[in-house]
């Protein structure tokens, strides 16, 4: 939908009707921008433009717990992408270096939506622990290199769609031995 329609599935409203880029959008074009924002509150409860679904922090960490705790989900994808995307925007931060505004970054933006409802698919994440472990990670650098060095504000959807590309690699060599294959008797 985002490479057919890009202009409808980017264009936002603020919630009280109020036209005005989102965060993300802004910090593209003026990365100073970034430690000017205090208000994470507005971040977390979702008073943020924004595309649907991943406005309000809050409710998408609340849906991930529950997910997690009713067993639904794996915590290896989210936990190691959310991490390693906290980590990477850091190190690569908007203003140079070791400069990043982790807090702003995890809670703007798509990451969490990703990171507990679409790159936790059953039909499209590895299947070992180990391959969710490359697969988060891979995600989370991705995601960051996406939104901070490409054209788009925002990598989360193209960091996950790539990332399944790899998908069966990760799975073939991270599949576990079978016990006494490969013996010679």
């Amino acid at each position: 939908m985002l490479a057919s329609f890009p202009v409808h599935m980017t264009t936002w409203t603020f919630p009280d009707a109020v036209s005005q880029a989102t965060y993300l959008s802004v910090v593209r074009g003026n990365p100073s921008f970034v430690p000017q924002i205090t208000d994470y509150t507005a971040l977390l409860i979702g008073r943020v433009g924004g595309c649907i679904g991943e406005t309000s922090a809050l409710a998408l960490i609340i849906g991930g717990v529950y997910l997690l705790c009713s067993k639904v989900i794996n915590w290896r994808i989210p936990v190691f992408y959310i991490g390693s995307f906290a980590l990477f925007s850091f190190i690569f931060g908007r203003s140079g270096a070791f400069t990043g505004n982790v807090l702003f970054e995890v809670l703007s933006g798509g990451l969490l939506l990703g990171a507990f409802f679409m790159a936790t698919d059953y039909a499209t994440s590895p299947i070992t622990p180990n391959g969710k472990i490359i697969m988060g990670v891979g995600c989370g650098f991705l995601s960051v290199l996406i939104r901070f060095y490409a054209g788009y504000p925002e990598g989360v959807s193209y960091a996950i769609l790539i990332m399944n590309v790899f998908v069966p690699m990760i799975d073939k060599y991270m599949r576990p031995r079978v016990f006494g294959k490969g013996v010679k008797v």
